[in-house]
């Protein structure tokens, strides 16, 4: 008979259990294959059964636990069940050894099946955390439980960056990165999904998950800019194709700049005698004002810079023969204005 769920008490666990759950229930055969590859190779993926939530009393305290993660499969080549249990840690805990002990007891004696447990310890100390329990009384050891485990923080990032495994590129953000290296962890976060071919479901639960640890400053994400373009072009294209942060942070301001209107239009007004350059809204009320020195050059990089600063996607390409301005997820065209007395281009920007 199922009982009432009772959350653990420790900051931040629900976002934390929900994210893990979710990234590897989703991605349970990549998860394993990038941190367990030998346990990986035996398994039967045809087989994978997520068990519903448990719960347990654990006594002689009567505290309710629950196990989120309980996947059943079979041996490859055998009819032996198995059931993995994984257990995501966000914080230290001392008496986790014991505490997993209980949950394999608790697991073991409902299903009176196999249980292989896994832990997947996320917090940012580097304090170890033994990978067995074990009891011994007057010198005569009467129980040793070991199960398996994975220190993020100790994982190299660099070590994962090559593979198309879509559990590792989103635990980049979890693993042992120095402050420096925070926007080339981001950067090859990118690549790796731009190689991808996921649908847009597993792409946001991807991007939502590596964001939430790992999010970056203003400035930060111009540098990423900067680096997507000094890829090669082929591959640039693909990574400014993949929605993320910079989209979705442009898709919200131009929302409220646009009040909810299918087109903004913006004038751009580029002469060498006037002090600056002027952007304007339809409704005429300035958004944005660029030094004079801004205001020499192609037409298409001050859309491009306009359109940055206004707050839309800065992953723009820009065409100097004055035809188009691309924009992953939207659509950029400007063109003269019929009065030849103006030097004015007009952008059309579609939300």
């Amino acid at each position: 008979m199922p009982l009432e769920l009772v959350m653990e008490k420790q900051a931040g666990y629900n976002v934390h259990d929900r994210l893990f759950k979710e990234l590897i229930q989703n991605f349970f055969k990549e998860f394993m294959e990038a941190f367990f590859p030998d346990v990986s190779a035996d398994l039967d993926y045809r087989r994978v059964r997520f068990l519903s939530q448990e719960q347990f009393t654990d006594f002689p305290g009567g505290e309710q636990k629950r196990v989120d993660i309980l996947a059943e499969t079979k041996v490859k080549g055998k009819d032996t069940v198995i059931l993995i249990h994984v257990e995501p840690q966000s914080y230290y805990q001392k008496l986790f050894p014991e505490r997993l002990f209980r949950y394999y007891m608790m697991i073991s004696l409902r299903h009176r099946k196999p249980v292989l447990p896994i832990a997947v310890f996320s917090y940012e100390e580097k304090t170890e955390t033994p990978d067995t329990y074990t009891f011994a009384f007057h010198n005569i050891e009467i129980l040793r439980f070991h199960y398996l485990s994975i220190h993020l923080i100790k994982k190299n990032w660099r070590d994962y960056i090559r593979s198309n495994n879509p559990v590792a590129a989103a635990l980049l953000s979890k693993m042992g990165y120095t402050k420096k290296e925070r926007v080339q962890v981001k950067l090859e976060f990118l690549r790796m999904l731009a190689r991808m071919e996921l649908d847009p479901a597993k792409m946001r639960l991807l991007y939502g998950f590596f964001d939430f640890y790992l999010k970056l400053n203003e400035k930060e994400e111009a540098e990423v800019m900067e680096n997507i373009k000094m890829l090669d072009p082929d591959e640039a294209e693909q990574v400014l194709k993949l929605p993320n942060s910079y989209f979705d942070r442009g898709y919200r301001k131009g929302k409220e700049e646009g009040k909810n209107l299918t087109h903004t239009l913006l004038a751009i007004a580029y002469t060498k005698t006037q002090k600056c350059c002027k952007i304007k809204n339809k409704s005429k009320r300035s958004l944005l004002s660029l030094p004079r020195g801004e205001c020499y050059g192609s037409s298409s990089r001050i859309v491009a810079k306009a359109i940055n600063e206004t707050g839309n996607d800065p992953g723009i390409k820009a065409s100097n023969r004055g035809s188009s301005v691309l924009v992953p997820g939207a659509r950029i065209f400007f063109g003269r204005k019929s009065c030849r007395k103006s030097s004015h281009r007009t952008v059309q920007h579609q939300y």
